[in-house]
């Protein structure tokens, strides 16, 4: 057991999603895993271990933000020697990406501190574990899918004001703003351990166009396939 997760180390699995949302880790457990069960439920933060394919798979909710992020993906690492993290989750689009395109996140450029006050690390930007990106890439082709590639801005401030997000774009060269896979990529960093994160896009800054709450639960099958898939290689 850690601070913030009741689990004993034999419930969790190597191989972590780890979607924002409870429900949605419900919603994965009950649609895609066999002989799924509960193994957390501090806080309402309900995680799931079961099996895809015979592959023991656990999905944990993350809760919002670099802070949230942070508690739980460095307690999974830490304390339940968690070797591969891999986040899937929203974002909101600042390029011509449509509603429900999937990026794949190679670098993640924030405004936050958490990376200072954590462990002194002195960059705004920071990548995912390019060995699984490589991997997720090669499963999408094989199952078919189109994905992106590129950078994400992680942001702590989800109603930042007077936000520049075509500024953003020509400074980072970034394809849409999250709020988690800043600190979910220092804590692997620090700990010698991997991740990546996995998008769907929910909304756009340049069409003025988003998904439901249902939609965002529910609708991001394709993601959680190529996840699951991909973590049949891991």
């Amino acid at each position: 057991m850690s601070i913030h997760i009741e689990s004993k180390n034999e419930d969790i699995s190597n191989i972590v999603l780890m979607p924002g949302d409870p429900k949605r880790c419900e919603y994965i457990a009950r649609k895609f895993l066999a002989n799924a069960r509960i193994v957390n439920n501090v806080r309402g933060m309900t995680a799931y271990t079961g099996y895809y394919k015979s592959k023991k798979i656990t999905v944990f909710p993350s809760g919002m933000g670099c802070p949230s992020m942070g508690i739980y993906s460095y307690e999974l690492f830490k304390d339940y020697n968690v070797s591969t993290i891999i986040r899937i989750g929203t974002m909101g689009s600042y390029t011509n990406l449509k509603l429900k395109d999937i990026v794949l996140v190679d670098n993640s450029i924030t405004n936050s501190n958490y990376g200072r006050y954590l462990c002194n690390y002195p960059n705004i930007n920071i990548n995912g574990s390019t060995d699984i990106n490589n991997i997720i890439e090669m499963t999408s082709k094989e199952l078919g899918m189109n994905i992106y590639r590129g950078n994400i801005y992680s942001s702590d401030v989800f109603y930042e004001q007077n936000n520049d997000f075509n500024d953003k774009v020509q400074k980072y060269n970034v394809l849409g703003v999250e709020m988690e896979s800043f600190a979910l990529f220092t804590n692997a960093k620090l700990l010698n351990k991997r991740a990546s994160t996995i998008l769907m896009v929910s909304d756009s800054f340049l069409f003025d166009d988003k998904l439901s709450s249902i939609e965002r639960e529910q609708g991001l099958d394709n993601l959680i396939i190529l996840a699951l898939e991909a973590s049949l290689k891991l």
